[in-house]
């Protein structure tokens, strides 16, 4: 499995999805744990994209490169 913006998306709808789930919901504890480890890599992936922007590259790591399908490719302007 990659470790990319797509497979984060996954994994958080995955929470909400068993957050959702009226038998077996998730622990809340649980839940905010996931959500705090998230918005670290979010914020990691944010100083990627300002590295990438210093640096002069056009995709950073993070953002699934071109030609993945099903996959949207951010770029940054220039």
């Amino acid at each position: 499995m990659a470790n990319d913006i797509s497979t984060l998306r996954d994994h958080l709808f995955g929470v909400i999805e068993q957050l959702k789930d009226k038998d077996k919901p998730m622990d809340i504890a649980r839940a905010k744990a996931v959500s705090d480890v998230a918005q670290v890599i979010i914020n990691s992936a944010k100083v990627e994209v300002e590295m990438a922007k210093a640096t002069g590259a056009k995709v950073s790591g993070f953002l699934t490169g071109p030609g993945t399908p099903g996959v949207t490719t951010h770029r940054l302007p220039g």
